[in-house]
């Protein structure tokens, strides 16, 4: 870099203006190349959990409706209840939506059990490509579906596709500027926003459930165009490079044969070193694991037994207002980076678990007077959740090694997906217990 930097001053100082253009080319190339790296990864972080949130969102509807062929371009103004038990004193579904929170979590907590240990043998692409077919297959396996059982599956489609998905883009950031981490995590804010607020807006607009879900097949399309025609291939680290990191700006991200690992990434580590890295790791990964149980199992636990009667609002709808307002605070927090960071992330675990003790009570005492201030309880428990896990991946890569840096990026995502699939488990039988009660 010295040595083209002395003869970029030597030029300038002959020719006068005449190599300003040329000096601000490969400036204005890397300009170009970091813009279209951050929007592309806020689109993935969009697309990637779309999917995803949706399923949830769809949760409630998923369980309670048994749609038969026939005209479904309407939503069922008047839902037939089927009650777990018909003395219960709450409005119950046969199966806990916590069924579709497993069916969409235990899939992408395999993955990401497995991840570390040999994900990295296959190519990013080959990846990509997967995660956008399986999307793609939830929306179709879940919008044709007449039992409940092949709706599931579906779900699981959508879990296979997120998971995927974020472990593989959560360690390709590992090659780019640590900003993208931000933009990623603002993107998938913006799907859980996006996600829950399309699902409610159009089942309230009168579409049905099945045409809501055909309506998002464009979402795995954008996926892969976001990844194969926006992003670029990540810049030389090397400084002395520059004009290598030039045209590698240029060049599309992936080609299609299978690139060599690179000598300091994840490929090289041994699993002593993978361990140790790991224990390292696990101040980070414990608050996480505790935000998400508490938060997840308020979501797919006390959601659907927090029930307002008197009031305009199905219950369908209600749930669909909790989900979409949880998201709203989720996607606020998780764009928040730039304005405030939080190193001590076991403060927001203790906030959500006071958040779920608080929403228990009201579940089983019904102490509160309004929805509006169940509502503004939920945006403040998303707004933890966000917070909490871009903190903590930003944590991370401030505080991890170049060459540590991808594989703890892979062994962090297990964090919200195990807090995850433990609030399921116990929202099961705490679902199944509560409906027998008269």
């Amino acid at each position: 870099m010295a040595c083209c930097a002395g003869s970029w001053r030597r030029l300038s100082a002959s020719d006068g203006e005449d190599s300003v253009p040329e000096a601000r080319s490969p400036l204005l190339v890397r300009q170009g190349a970091l813009w279209k790296n951050t929007v592309g990864f806020w689109l993935l972080g969009l697309c990637n959990n779309f999917s995803y949130v949706v399923m949830l969102s769809a949760a409630h509807d998923i369980l309670r409706h048994q749609r038969a062929p026939g005209n479904q371009s309407h939503v069922d103004p008047g839902p037939t209840l089927v009650p777990h038990n018909g003395s219960s004193r709450f409005d119950c579904n046969t199966v806990s939506t916590a069924a579709v929170l497993l069916a969409d979590i235990l899939p992408t907590l395999l993955i990401k059990l497995l991840a570390p240990f040999g994900l990295h043998l296959l190519p990013y692409s080959p990846r990509v490509v997967v995660s956008g077919v399986c999307a793609a297959g939830s929306f179709l396996l879940v919008a044709f579906s007449h039992s409940v059982a092949i709706s599931l599956g579906g779900v699981v489609l959508a879990s296979i596709s997120s998971g995927l998905g974020e472990i593989t883009f959560l360690s390709l950031t590992s090659f780019y500027p640590r900003a993208v981490i931000s933009w990623w995590s603002s993107g998938t804010g913006g799907a859980g926003l996006l996600g829950a607020l399309s699902y409610l807006g159009l089942t309230q607009a009168g579409l049905s459930p099945q045409h809501t879900l055909l309506s998002m097949l464009g979402i795995p399309a954008l996926l892969l165009a976001s990844y194969f025609l926006l992003l670029t291939s990540p810049a030389s680290q090397d400084p002395g490079e520059e004009e290598e990191a030039e045209t590698a700006a240029r060049q599309p991200l992936m080609s299609t044969e299978a690139q060599e690992p690179k000598p300091d990434s994840s490929s090289s580590l041994s699993l002593q070193e993978r361990w140790t890295v790991f224990k390292g790791l696990l101040p980070h990964i414990i608050p996480l694991v505790l935000v998400y149980f508490a938060e997840y199992f308020i979501n797919q636990g006390l959601f659907e037994l927090i029930f307002f009667r008197d009031m305009s609002l199905s219950h369908a709808e209600q749930y669909r207002w909790y989900q979409m307002l949880y998201q709203a605070g989720v996607f606020a927090s998780r764009s928040s980076l730039r304005c405030f960071r939080i190193r001590q992330t076991w403060i927001l675990a203790l906030l959500q678990c006071l958040n779920l003790g608080f929403l228990m009570a009201e579940m089983w005492f019904g102490f509160l007077p309004s929805i509006y201030l169940v509502f503004l309880i939920i945006l403040y428990e998303g707004l933890l959740g966000g917070a909490a896990y871009v903190n903590t991946f930003h944590n991370i890569a401030l505080e991890t090694s170049d060459k540590h840096r991808e594989f703890a990026m892979t062994a962090a995502c297990i964090s919200d997906t195990l807090g995850i699939s433990l609030s399921g488990a116990l929202a099961l039988p705490l679902h199944d217990f509560l409906c027998r009660l008269s």
